[in-house]
């Protein structure tokens, strides 16, 4: 009978032992599970953590690009310059070259004929005498120089019997393009060009002016007057002495003015030399 029961309590107790066992294992199972769960979320942790901050370094970056852009915006805009007026981009003109460049592109300058050259000046652009006509004819707006034509060989003949040539002389017109048919210049085409011709006489600085014809007379006198009145005079101008005689076309046409014209330019000789003017 005791030896029946050392074998049951044998039994138990082996019993008690696998149990014990089986329950460290899984002990061990769960804490093994808990070791992977924990490294896991530790894993997990650190990866989010590397996230976030690969997110705020990527914002980061966003933001410093985002700042330079505007800032280089900011730049292009302080570089971009308002558009110059037409009184401005003439005063910036110091060379004659410079200021016949800007009337070539000059669209107010051009006359309702289409395709006409610019009719710049010619001549000495020192000259200490200026002569200005009103507008380029059909060989001036030809060859692109003022007083070529017939009327500009009498004018050549008128300077020569005063001691002048072209070429001590510099010539230019109110208008820088041809009339249609050489009609009389507009007012609005004499107003558009005037500015442009008064930056001229600055560059040439001439000590005396000969405005040929009644048009030129009357647009840089600013008066509307006759010829018989305002020639064989001399008119201040801007601080220099300007007079008007008839223009050579107009002496082609009646010759009862040639006369007058004579008695003009010999005074306009005298007074160039009284002031001094070049030889």
């Amino acid at each position: 009978m005791y030896g029946d029961f050392s074998v049951k309590q044998e039994e138990s107790l082996a019993t008690k032992t696998q149990n014990h066992e089986s329950d460290n294992s899984e002990v061990k199972v769960v804490t093994e599970q808990e070791k992977v769960l924990v490294t896991e979320s530790q894993n997990h942790e650190a990866v989010s953590e590397e996230t976030e901050v690969a997110t705020k370094a990527q914002n980061h970056e966003h933001i410093e690009e985002k700042i330079e852009a505007d800032a280089s915006v900011s730049v292009s805009v302080e570089e971009v310059k308002p558009e110059l007026t037409e009184a401005e981009l003439i005063a910036q003109c110091s060379t004659l070259e410079e200021l016949k460049a800007l009337c070539e592109k000059t669209e107010a300058l051009k006359t309702d004929l289409e395709g006409t050259n610019l009719v710049f000046g010619v001549g000495n652009p020192k000259a200490d005498l200026m002569i200005i006509g009103e507008a380029p004819g059909f060989n001036e707006d030809k060859q692109g120089e003022p007083f070529v034509g017939e009327a500009g060989q009498l004018l050549d003949k008128i300077m020569a019997a005063i001691n002048f040539k072209r070429d001590d002389i510099y010539i230019a017109n109110i208008l820088k393009h041809r009339p249609p048919e050489n009609r009389d210049p507009k007012v609005e085409e004499r107003a558009n060009s005037l500015p442009y011709l008064l930056k001229q006489i600055e560059l040439v600085d001439p000590k005396l002016i000969l405005c040929v014809g009644r048009v030129a007379g009357t647009t840089l006198l600013s008066k509307d007057d006759s010829l018989k009145n305002m020639r064989s005079k001399f008119h201040e101008f801007h601080g220099r002495e300007l007079m008007v005689t008839y223009h050579p076309a107009a002496l082609l046409r009646n010759q009862q003015w040639k006369r007058p014209t004579w008695e003009d330019v010999q005074k306009l000789r005298e007074r160039y030399d009284d002031l001094g003017g070049k030889p």
